[in-house]
């Protein structure tokens, strides 16, 4: 697995820095079989990690690459967008619908947790982001209460939470997450806490 992971990271500093064969690749999430699509989206989620910059050119084919059918594809592409967040979040604005279908698949958890921390980092961008988005995040937490993914899930509601807020956003995520801050325990209790904590600053 290790050496798999070591490629992976290779090929990524190897796309970043060339422009061409970043373009080759994406062109695929558009084009190629399926494994082919699934294995491009890695290596372009790898790529983001390292220099997500060198993805703006290509922000509204990974918005389109959310359409494909494949669960790995789309997770990867949202991890993809969530790093591009900062450096094109107008074309990332585009992507909230891909995430919205992303959030309630029912079959891939992996999918679910990408796009709620899609949803949360394009969110925290600005007061206007967070009411569009707002809806989503708590449908997702009401959705996903208790299942595996939901404690990652609450990583990205934190980051969420200390963002640019609107003061209407602040008060229903407080309140949201109200009754696990004062009743939960363990992990759930403590970051549902410092959730509560971030919104009334």
């Amino acid at each position: 697995m290790a050496v798999k992971a070591q490629d992976a990271k290779e090929q990524a500093e190897a796309l970043v820095a060339d422009e061409k064969a970043l373009a080759d690749l994406v062109g695929v999430l558009a084009e190629g079989s399926r494994r082919e699509r699934q294995q491009a989206a890695a290596a372009i989620s790898q790529a983001a990690k390292l220099n997500a910059e060198a993805l703006v050119p290509h922000a509204n084919a990974l918005v389109d690459a959310l359409n494909r059918p494949e669960a790995q594809t789309r997770w990867e592409v949202l991890d993809a967008l969530t790093e591009l967040v900062p450096y094109e979040s107008r074309t990332c604005d585009k992507g909230v619908v891909g995430a919205e279908t992303a959030l309630f698949d029912e079959d891939s958890g992996p999918v679910r947790l990408a796009a709620m921390r899609f949803l949360c980092k394009l969110g925290a961008t600005t007061e206007n982001r967070s009411e569009k988005v707002w809806p989503l995040i708590d449908e997702g937490i009401q959705c996903y209460h208790g299942d595996l993914e939901f404690q990652d899930m609450l990583l990205a509601v934190i980051d969420f939470s200390a963002g640019k807020l609107s003061p209407t956003v602040k008060k229903e995520l407080g309140d949201r997450m109200a009754f696990d801050a004062s009743n939960g325990k363990g992990a759930l209790k403590k970051r549902a806490s410092t959730i509560v904590e971030n919104v009334s600053k």
